[in-house]
C-alpha cells in the first residue's frame, strides 16, 4: 500500500503540474483516478457528484490567493503537498498551505487575534482552544456560519455526525467553533511478544503473584516496570519504561496532555472533568473559571495531581534508560522502537507509521509489529465516568477578523481536505482518523494487523475516554506555556512535585486575576473564588456529589490488576 501512496503522489504531480487554468470535473477525474482510486467511502458516482459541488461552489472565487496554516505532520504534510495541488485544479483557488511549528500556529493565531491583522485566512489549530476561542469570541462559530454567511460554501455531503471529535471542538453555547482534520491519542505501547514469552510470563508470576498482561492501573504498571528493567532479552539488557525530562517547551504538553487526568485529577465527566478539568482548574455553574489552586477549590496542586508527577519522576529515574532524563520529546520518540523498551505508558499513536517500517527490531518479518496499543492504566485517585487520557484533535478555524471572501474560499478547501472523498486516502497515510465512516472502513479491516491495535482501539468503546483540554481553560496559549517551567523544575530536581505544583497553580491564577481585571472575557471570563483549606474544599465538592480536590490517600501503592491484551481486544468486539 505504501508503493501504491509514493505512485499517486508522483502521478499527481504529473497530472496538476498545468497549474488551476482549467479547472472543472476532468481535472477532478483525473485527480480520483490518480489519487484516490478505490481508497474511499463514497461510490465512484458520488465522489464526482461531491467534486461538482466543490467546482459550482468555488466558481464565485476562481483565481484568488488563499493562505493557510497548519503544524508539520504526515497528515498535513500530505494535504499540503497533495491535496492542496488537487483542489487547485479542481476549483481554481490557489492554497498555500503553509507547514510551520505548533508553537509557531499558535504565535500567528495570538498575533492575529490581537491586532486584527488577517495573518492566515485559516488554521488548522488545537481543539485544546477551543475554550480561548469560545470566550474571546475571535474565531466564528461555525454552527452560526453554516447556517448564515457560510451557507452557500457549505458542503451539503459534510456529514457533521461522522465526526468522532466533534464534543471537543464544540463551547458551553452548544456551537461549533472548529472542524476537526486529524487525530490521534496517547495510548499504552508495550512489547506483545515479550508479555507472551513463556519464560517472562513464569518468572512475573512466580515475583508478584499474578500474571503478566496490560497494566490496568499504575501499581501494576509499576511492577511491569522493575521487572523488566535490567532483564536480558536477546542478548540485551531491556528497560521497563520511557519517558523525557528535559526542562523545555516540550515537557509541557507532556504534562498538559491529560497526565493528571490518568492519575485522578480533577472530577468524573466526558470530554472532560466538571467542575473541575484534568488540569485542576474549576469553573462555577456558568462555566467562569474560579480557581486552579486547592485553596479556590481547584486541583493543580492536589494530592491526586503531586502524586501523578511524583510517579514521573520515581519512574524515569528507576526505570527508563539514563539518557532519558535530559531528552526533548523529539529525541525520545523513536527510542521504544529501538527495540530496548518493554513499555510506554504515553505513547502518541501519530508516531504509528513510524513504528511500522520493515527492518526495525520492533517489525516482525512479515511486517506485522512486535509492539500493541492499549488502554492506558490509571492511577490510584481515578475513578469510573472520569477521562483516562489525551486526544490530539487539530481543527480548523475561521477567524472573524479574515474577510468574507477569503474565508469562504478557505472553508471550501477545509471542507475538501476532510470530505469523504479523499478522507479514506488521507487516513492511510497521516493514521489521524477523524471519521467513524472511515475508521469501520474495509480497507482499514485489511490493514489492522500492521497497526498494533490502533484500529481496534477507534473501533472500541474506550476511545471515549481519551480527550482534548476542554472548556475550562480560559486562555490556553498564556496557560499551557507555565507548565514546562514548573514541572521542569521538579524533573531538574530543583523543587519537590508538591513545590512545583503549588507553583504552576499559583501562575495559573495570577493569569487569570489579570484576565478577570481587564474584564476582556466579559461574563463568562475567570472570577477566582474566595480561599479555603483542602478539608473545607473536599467537603463541599462531595456534598455536591462531585470529587475534586480529593483527599490524600495514605496507601497510594494500590493492589495492582492487569489484563489480557487478546481477551481485551475481544471484549471490544
Amino acid at each position: 500500500m505504501r508503493k501504491h501512496f509514493l505512485l499517486s503522489t508522483v502521478a499527481m504531480a504529473l497530472v496538476f503540474s498545468a497549474g488551476a487554468a482549467q479547472a472543472g470535473m476532468e481535472e477532478a477525474k483525473s485527480f480520483l483516478d490518480a489519487e484516490i482510486g478505490d481508497l474511499s467511502t463514497l461510490s465512484r458516482a458520488d465522489q464526482e457528484k461531491e467534486m461538482q459541488w466543490f467546482i459550482d461552489a468555488a466558481k464565485p472565487f476562481a483565481g484568488m490567493d488563499i493562505k493557510v496554516a497548519s503544524e508539520t505532520l504526515t497528515t498535513h504534510e500530505y494535504e499540503s503537498k497533495t491535496l492542496a495541488a488537487a483542489f487547485a485544479a479542481i476549483t481554481g483557488i490557489n492554497v498555500t498551505h503553509d507547514l510551520i511549528g505548533e508553537g509557531d500556529v499558535v504565535e500567528k493565531l495570538q498575533t492575529q487575534m490581537q491586532t486584527g491583522e488577517n495573518i492566515y485566512d485559516a488554521y488548522v489549530n488545537d481543539s485544546d482552544l477551543i475554550g480561548t476561542h469560545w470566550r474571546y469570541q475571535q474565531a466564528r462559530s461555525l454552527t452560526k456560519w453554516m447556517a448564515n454567511e457560510g451557507k452557500d460554501v457549505t458542503n451539503p455531503m459534510l456529514d457533521l455526525e461522522d465526526f468522532i471529535g466533534l464534543s471537543f471542538t464544540t463551547a458551553p453555547d452548544g456551537d461549533l467553533y472548529q472542524l476537526p482534520d486529524q487525530q490521534f491519542a496517547n495510548l499504552y505501547w508495550f512489547r506483545y511478544d515479550w508479555f507472551n514469552d513463556e519464560k517472562n510470563k513464569a518468572d512475573f508470576k512466580a515475583k508478584y503473584g499474578y500474571d503478566l498482561g496490560v497494566p490496568v492501573n499504575w501499581s501494576a504498571y509499576e511492577d511491569i516496570a522493575e521487572f523488566f528493567t535490567g532483564r536480558e532479552i536477546d542478548g540485551k539488557k531491556v528497560y521497563g519504561h520511557m519517558d523525557y525530562g528535559k526542562k523545555d517547551p516540550s515537557l509541557g504538553w507532556r504534562f498538559t496532555d491529560a497526565w493528571l487526568s490518568m492519575a485522578g485529577n480533577g472530577d468524573k465527566g466526558l470530554p472532560n472533568g466538571l467542575p473541575v478539568d484534568e488540569w485542576g482548574i474549576k469553573v462555577d455553574e456558568n462555566s467562569r473559571p474560579v480557581g486552579s489552586c486547592v485553596a479556590r477549590g481547584g486541583d493543580t496542586n492536589g494530592p491526586a495531581a503531586v502524586y501523578s508527577i511524583q510517579k514521573y519522576l520515581d519512574w524515569i529515574k528507576a526505570y527508563a534508560p539514563a539518557s532519558a532524563e535530559g531528552m526533548t520529546f523529539s529525541e525520545s520518540g523513536p527510542v521504544p522502537a529501538q527495540g530496548e523498551i518493554a513499555q510506554q505508558m504515553f505513547m502518541y499513536t501519530a508516531f504509528t507509521a513510524d513504528m511500522v517500517k520493515d527492518g526495525l527490531p520492533v517489525v516482525n518479518e512479515d511486517g506485522t509489529p512486535k509492539w500493541r496499543f492499549a488502554p492506558s492504566p490509571h492511577g490510584v485517585y481515578w475513578k469510573d465516568g472520569m477521562k483516562l487520557g489525551y486526544q490530539d484533535v487539530g481543527s480548523w478555524t475561521l477567524m472573524k477578523s479574515t474577510p468574507d471572501d477569503r474565508a469562504k474560499a478557505a472553508w471550501l478547501y477545509a471542507q475538501f481536505v476532510t470530505s469523504k472523498t479523499v478522507d479514506v486516502k488521507k487516513s492511510h497515510v497521516g493514521l489521524t482518523l477523524t471519521r467513524e465512516s472511515t475508521i469501520q472502513d474495509k480497507s482499514f479491516t485489511e490493514r489492522a494487523p500492521k497497526l498494533g491495535g490502533l484500529i481496534e482501539f477507534y473501533r472500541s468503546p474506550a476511545r471515549v475516554q481519551w480527550s482534548p483540554t476542554g472548556t475550562n481553560v480560559p486562555d490556553y496559549p498564556k496557560l499551557a506555556q507555565l507548565w514546562w517551567q514548573a514541572i521542569g523544575d521538579a524533573s531538574s530536581g530543583a523543587k519537590t512535585a508538591q513545590a512545583a505544583m503549588d507553583s504552576l497553580c499559583a501562575e495559573q491564577e495570577k493569569v487569570m486575576e489579570r484576565l478577570e481585571r481587564a474584564g476582556i472575557q466579559g461574563d463568562i471570563g475567570p472570577k477566582l473564588a474566595e480561599e479555603h483549606d483542602l478539608a473545607y474544599w473536599n467537603a463541599d465538592a462531595v456534598a455536591k456529589g462531585n470529587l475534586a480536590p480529593q483527599l490524600k490517600i495514605e496507601n497510594e501503592k494500590e493492589q495492582p490488576m492487569t489484563v489480557n491484551y487478546d481477551e481485551l481486544v475481544k471484549s471490544w468486539q
